[in-house]
């Protein structure tokens, strides 16, 4: 058995560096923990960065916006894309999906916008 782990040593003899370190470190700066996000603005895309530099996360939009976009969310009164909010209400209205009137009020008092939250951007 003795020959057989003598042979295993000489078989998986390991190769050791015979030169010592001489101290130097290396010159290369370490990165910060947060490489992705130090100085940079992926993290923050600049369109909801204010000109003043603060993020511009208020809402400029009112409740009732806040319903119509609701309503646009709202696939089961069929898609939005390329049609008004009115339009998409009649056809819903059309087809028995039994939209909100309250969406009908908002969209013929013509105070909001007729464009759905997805036009323009898609």
């Amino acid at each position: 058995m003795a020959t057989t782990s003598k042979n295993m040593n000489v078989f998986y003899r390991q190769k050791k560096n015979g030169t010592t370190s001489t101290g130097k470190k290396s010159t290369k700066s370490p990165s910060p923990k947060h490489a992705a996000t130090f100085g940079s603005e992926i993290t923050q895309p600049p369109a909801l960065v204010s000109h003043g530099g603060s993020l511009d996360l208020k809402d400029d939009f009112d409740e009732q916006e806040q319903v119509l976009r609701q309503f646009d969310m709202n696939m089961a009164y069929g898609p939005c894309m390329g049609i008004t909010r009115l339009d998409r209400w009649e056809r819903a209205q059309r087809t028995g999906l039994n939209p909100p009137k309250e969406i009908e009020s908002l969209l013929k008092g013509g105070k909001v916008k007729l464009e759905s939250l997805f036009d323009g951007r898609v």
